[in-house]
């Protein structure tokens, strides 16, 4: 299957282009292959460049530059999950190549800017073989549209905020435990992760249903599959 782009803007999901070109611009101009009615993007702003081996973005020199996962760019190789910015969009890559795809939690935070908690798959990892055992999942809290949660089926997930990871989900034989992840650069103190209030630790701690974990005021339930 190919790769493909999931665009989202203020956190709402817009459109999924698939990558089945060599390459693919991306714009402000109408002659780009994805046109972006935003004035923070440049008239012919980036590029997706797509192999056998690798695909690539790459900037083309845009006024206000490309990033990915919150890291200014010339080019960069992508992988699975990563979150490109052109503006005030978005664009998640899926590779559907190296890894089954998993549902993807877009959420906008009460916040001046559009935020993104995005579990990332450790494409390292085989999914966990544990027969008997419960699924757990995540989901949002005060949901009024009821958009079910995220399957947490791998060994590792990560969860982050504007492309910086902040807390580790495992799943191990004895269940779920979850992590925070130093990442102080450029963040608040409101951004910081907690766990039913209380601020998460780098010490793995077990994951019991209805925990609260909150990023960035994006508050989500730990709960178990039936």
């Amino acid at each position: 299957m190919a790769s493909k782009l999931i665009l989202t803007l203020d956190g709402e999901i817009i459109k999924e282009y698939v990558i089945d070109k060599e390459s693919i611009t991306i714009g402000r101009k109408h002659e780009n292959d994805i046109q972006l009615n935003d004035l923070t993007v440049s008239g012919r702003h980036a590029l997706i460049i797509n192999s056998t081996e690798n695909t690539i973005v790459e900037d083309l020199g845009s006024t206000n530059g490309t990033l990915v996962n919150g890291n200014h760019i010339v080019q960069a190789v992508l992988q699975h999950g990563n979150v490109i910015q052109v503006g005030h969009h978005l664009f998640t890559f899926m590779n559907d190549e190296k890894a089954a795809y998993e549902p993807t939690m877009f959420v906008k935070a009460e916040i001046d800017e559009t935020q993104i908690v995005l579990p990332d798959w450790d494409m390292n990892q085989e999914a966990v073989n544990m027969r008997g055992q419960p699924l757990g999942g995540l989901r949002k809290v005060h949901d009024p549209l009821g958009n079910g949660g995220i399957e947490m089926r791998k060994r590792f997930s990560t969860i982050g905020y504007q492309g910086k990871k902040l807390a580790q989900i495992t799943r191990g034989d004895k269940g779920y435990t979850i992590s925070g992840l130093d990442h102080s650069e450029n963040r608040r103190i409101s951004d910081m992760p907690l766990i039913n209030g209380h601020k998460l630790s780098n010490e793995a701690r077990p994951l019991s249903e209805k925990d609260v974990i909150s990023i960035a005021g994006i508050e989500m339930e730990f709960y178990y599959i039936e």
